[in-house]
C-alpha cells in the first residue's frame, strides 16, 4: 500500500466536512489511503502546501495563483492535477435592473456597482477588471462576507444582488451560475435584471499537487469516478460536478493579471486581511 496522502481544503461551509469524509471513505474502499485537514483561509493553505505540511490542496483559482508564485520564487513547481467539469469556461456578469436606463458598461461611469468580498475572483476581481479594461470608473460598494475564502462563501455576492434589488446599487457583479441561483432563490427574480457586461471565460478551482508529490494513483482513481456509480454519485453531487477532468492552468491568466498578489505571491491588495 502506498503512503497516505494528506489533502488540504478550506472550510467555507459545514458541508466541506461531509464532502471530504465521504471522499476519504470512498477512496479507502478502493485501496487508496488519504486523509484531509481543513483550513479557515486559503492563504494559510497555500503556504502549508509549499512547506510540505500537506501533499495536495483543493485550491480556489486565486489560491492557485498565489501558490504557483510562491513555488516559483523558491524554484519549485506545482501541478494542477484535476478539476471539476463545472470549473471550466465560466464567466462573470454585471447586471442592472431590467427597467434601468443603463445599457452598456460605459453607462456605469460614476454609478454604484455592488461586488462580493475583496478576494472573490468571480464577483469582484474579474468584473472590476472588466470595468477597468473598458476605462470605466465607478463607485464600488463591496460586501466583505467570508474574507479569506476567495468567494467560495457567496454571502457577499448574494448581498450585492440584494443591494441591486433594493435600489442601493445601480449594478451588481456575480458569476453566471449564481445569477441563475439567485433567480431560483427569489433574490433576483427571473426577468428582473439584465446583463450589460460579461467577462471572457475563465476557470475556477483545481486540485494542486505539491512540489515533488507523486499522486498518480490518487489522481487516476479520482478521474475514474463515475456518476453512474451509486456510491460516488452523492459525493459528486455534493461537490457540484458530474465528472472529474485533468487540471489545466491557462484559464487563470486574467485573474493573475489583477495584481491581487505581487509576482512573488506576496499579499498586494490594500485592506485585505484574511
Amino acid at each position: 500500500m502506498s503512503r497516505e496522502l494528506v489533502l488540504g481544503a478550506v472550510a467555507y461551509d459545514p458541508k466541506v466536512v461531509t464532502i471530504w469524509n465521504g471522499f476519504r471513505a470512498w477512496f479507502r474502499e478502493h485501496g487508496v489511503d488519504f486523509d484531509f485537514v481543513l483550513y479557515s483561509q486559503y492563504e494559510r493553505q497555500a503556504e502549508a502546501l509549499l512547506d510540505g505540511m500537506i501533499d495536495l490542496a483543493w485550491n480556489s483559482p486565486l489560491a492557485w495563483v498565489r501558490a504557483e508564485r510562491l513555488a516559483r520564487r523558491r524554484g519549485l513547481e506545482l501541478r494542477a492535477v484535476a478539476m471539476r467539469d463545472t470549473d471550466r469556461d465560466l464567466t462573470s456578469v454585471i447586471v442592472v435592473k431590467a427597467d434601468s436606463d443603463l445599457r452598456t458598461l460605459d453607462d456605469l461611469r460614476g454609478r454604484t456597482v455592488a461586488t462580493g468580498a475583496i478576494d472573490s475572483p468571480q464577483s469582484t476581481l474579474l468584473p472590476l477588471a472588466l470595468l477597468a479594461d473598458a476605462g470605466v470608473e465607478a463607485e464600488i460598494q463591496r460586501h466583505d462576507v467570508g474574507v479569506g475564502l476567495h468567494g467560495d462563501h457567496i454571502g457577499g455576492e448574494r448581498d450585492a444582488a440584494k443591494a441591486l434589488r433594493a435600489g442601493d446599487a445601480d449594478a451588481a457583479c456575480m458569476i453566471d451560475s449564481n445569477l441563475l441561483l439567485f433567480g431560483r432563490e427569489g433574490v433576483l427574480p427571473s426577468g428582473s435584471v439584465r446583463v450589460i457586461g460579461q467577462t471572457a471565460p475563465y476557470d475556477h478551482c483545481n486540485l494542486t499537487a505539491g512540489p515533488g508529490v507523486q499522486a498518480e494513483e490518487f489522481v487516476n482513481l479520482l478521474l475514474s469516478m463515475s456518476y453512474a456509480d451509486d456510491q460516488a454519485r452523492p459525493l459528486l453531487d455534493l461537490e457540484g460536478l458530474k465528472q472529474w477532468l485533468p487540471g489545466r492552468t491557462d484559464g487563470y491568466a486574467a485573474l493573475g493579471a489583477t495584481a491581487f498578489y505581487d509576482q512573488d505571491g506576496g499579499l498586494n491588495a490594500a485592506g485585505y486581511r484574511p
